[in-house]
């Protein structure tokens, strides 16, 4: 237990750190799946964003500021699955996050499931958003 007093600082933070995810994530997942295009699962392909060819330079940027907030959400996830936190809903959010091979048609699959769809239209509708389309092809 002596060790538990000394580094008893660095566990508060981490449960400061566990609670602001926590709300964090809570107050802008509405907002963040509303932000999907309704038909973003209807392609067989991810479709390139504007900025690819429009802004390249910034695009590198928020790819590199996004991959690297993944890690860190993957990270803090991993070390919430053995402090109090939501460790499984964070290891989401950073793969969510982070840019992989098979990461599309990863998602694709996890949308198609019927209440994984009816929740995410759920959230897409408090966020004023139209509901998403499947294709179900897969």
């Amino acid at each position: 237990m002596a060790w538990l007093a000394e580094y008893q600082s660095l566990f508060t933070w981490l449960a400061i750190f566990s609670a602001l995810t926590f709300v964090i994530s809570l107050l802008t997942l509405p907002w963040l799946v509303a932000r999907i295009p309704c038909d973003y699962f209807c392609h067989q392909e991810r479709q390139p964003t504007p900025l690819k060819h429009t802004h390249p330079m910034l695009r590198a940027i928020i790819l590199v500021g996004k991959n690297l907030l993944g890690w860190v959400l993957l990270v803090g996830g991993f070390i919430m699955l053995f402090i109090p936190g939501q460790g499984l809903l964070t290891i989401a959010m950073g793969l969510l996050l982070m840019d992989y091979p098979g990461k599309f048609i990863l998602e694709r699959k996890i949308a198609s499931k019927p209440k994984i769809l009816d929740s995410l239209n759920w959230l897409r509708a408090k966020g004023g958003a139209p509901a998403l389309k499947v294709d179900p092809a897969d």
